[in-house]
């Protein structure tokens, strides 16, 4: 059962109050190796249902998955330049095996590329080859200096696209249709709004020609990086001889894209719509949608109502409004020795979107009583028809919890900004997405960050931007190349 000491507020300690939530909902908790975490079966069912409908999607554009190795021989990463000099300080290497050293170094993969575009220089012979559109679920290993629990682990799950294009513009195209894959993917399941563009070069993935994000703002105001689809041009297959014989007989490098999204969109998820109470889960991605807690007095109305819980859960779980392969997913909470309110407080820290409750009087009334975690809101439902009232209720839950965090977001963004002086200010302050012209000089933007430690988030998609175009760069006053939007980031 959940620990009832109050938990720290948000406004209290924001950090403090996250880290409360991930370990007392029951998401993870801390292993025995510094900086690695244990994903609990709650942590890991909402990972579950990202994992099912994500692969859903990604199979719908073509996709296919598959499965590298986690050894990485240590001279493939060197291979290409860029990629190694960003990735070789958090790499883990093993030198011994089976009781002797070994002849190359092994890195634990960090990400996939070189051994992936290894493997389709093999298999690639022609055109008539390509594109190869795949994907993997693993895991990777990444030796953090400073973890925290989903957000930065020296492990963590994820996936990993990798694409093998005959043209440049092939390339592109997909890294865009895996872009909006992850908005449409935050947005609907997540319930969380995101913003899509550019990354700045500085940001930019270490090997790739472009990077294209999701950015998400968490409710202390600072960004989350949610998503990252990368257009890596031809320098992965340059380093790897992925090359193709054209149409037209003529040899050509093929043309890669990779992307990934991991178990850092739970912790987002928290950051988004956890409150004081705790964990808030968005309907379609809760483990548990619905929690029936039965309310009797005497022992002898304890059968009655807990049949009576059960007789519910089954109307619920056998409708098949949602489709035969979408049913709702409930809990009874029959427990002895435990009071209504300690369960309803157990319940709300764990994240449940609905819960109902049934007593003696509600079946008199032909009715049970329903509880929304999102708004607190409370209201009879019919016991006619329930099944159907109580998925139109999580549909309106999953619907408002995206407008409030849409609404959060607005509330906190900023734009307009008349000098650096107000923009220091803000960054001192609470913080917000502040939208402002930047000059396109990687010396200005490391400026920013020094000295207010924020970062260009993102250079937004046109439907992000400013109705008028900031003419001037935020730092210099020089005009500007990009409207841009600088936040603190996780």
């Amino acid at each position: 059962m959940a620990d009832d000491k109050k938990l720290t507020t948000r406004a209290e300690d924001f950090s403090a109050w996250y880290n409360e939530v991930v370990l007392r909902a029951e998401l993870a908790d801390y292993s025995p190796v510094k900086g690695s975490m244990v994903i609990r079966p709650n942590g890991y069912g909402i990972w579950e249902r990202m994992q099912r409908a994500l692969d859903d999607m990604f199979k719908a554009t073509g996709h296919q998955n598959a499965y590298f190795p986690l050894f990485i021989p240590e001279s493939f990463l060197k291979k290409e330049a860029q990629h190694v000099e960003g990735f070789a300080p958090e790499c883990a290497v093993v030198t011994h095996g089976g009781g002797k050293e070994l002849e190359e170094p092994l890195i634990v993969r960090p990400t996939s590329e070189t051994i992936i575009y290894h493997m389709y220089a093999k298999w690639v012979q022609s055109y008539r080859d390509l594109p190869i559109l795949m994907n993997q679920w693993a895991n990777v290993v990444r030796w953090e200096m400073r973890t925290r629990l989903f957000l930065r682990t020296l492990e963590f799950l994820w996936q990993e696209g990798h694409t093998a294009h005959a043209t440049h513009d092939e390339a592109e195209a997909e890294a865009l249709t895996i872009l909006k894959v992850y908005r449409t993917f935050a947005e609907e399941w997540m319930a969380m709004p995101v913003l899509t563009g550019l990354k700045s070069d500085s940001e930019r993935f270490a090997g790739a020609l472009r990077t294209y994000c999701i950015e998400a703002m968490m409710q202390d105001r600072k960004a989350l990086q949610a998503g990252t689809s990368h257009n890596l041009g031809q320098n992965f297959a340059k380093a790897f001889d992925l090359k193709f014989q054209t149409e037209s007989g003529e040899m050509a490098h093929a043309w890669n894209t990779s992307w990934g999204v991991s178990t850092r969109l739970i912790g987002g998820l928290v950051m988004t719509h956890g409150d004081d109470n705790g964990l808030v889960v968005p309907p379609k991605l809760a483990p548990t949608e619905v929690v029936i807690v039965p309310i009797w007095k005497a022992d002898e109305e304890r059968v009655r109502m807990t049949e009576a819980a059960m007789q519910l859960k089954a109307e619920l779980v056998d409708w098949t409004g949602r489709g035969a392969t979408d049913r709702l997913r409930v809990h009874v909470d029959a427990r002895q020795g435990i009071k209504p309110g300690a369960k309803y407080y157990e319940w709300e820290l764990r994240g449940v979107p609905l819960r109902l409750e049934l007593g003696p009087k509600d079946l008199e009334k032909q009715s049970v009583f329903s509880a929304r975690r999102d708004t607190k809101a409370k209201a009879p439902i019919a016991r006619a028809g329930v099944a159907e009232s109580v998925a139109k209720l999580l549909e309106t839950i999953q619907h408002d919890m995206f407008a409030a965090a849409k609404a959060r977001r607005e509330a906190a963004s900023v734009r307009g900004v008349k000098s650096y002086d107000e923009f220091k200010e803000i960054m001192a302050g609470e913080g917000a997405f502040v939208y402002a012209g930047w000059n396109g000089d990687p010396a200005s933007e490391a400026k920013v960050k020094e000295e207010t430690k924020a970062t260009i988030r993102v250079i937004p998609d046109a439907e992000f931007r400013s109705p008028t175009a900031p003419s001037t760069c935020l730092v210099t006053g020089q005009p500007a190349k990009h409207e841009v939007v600088w936040a603190k980031a996780y």
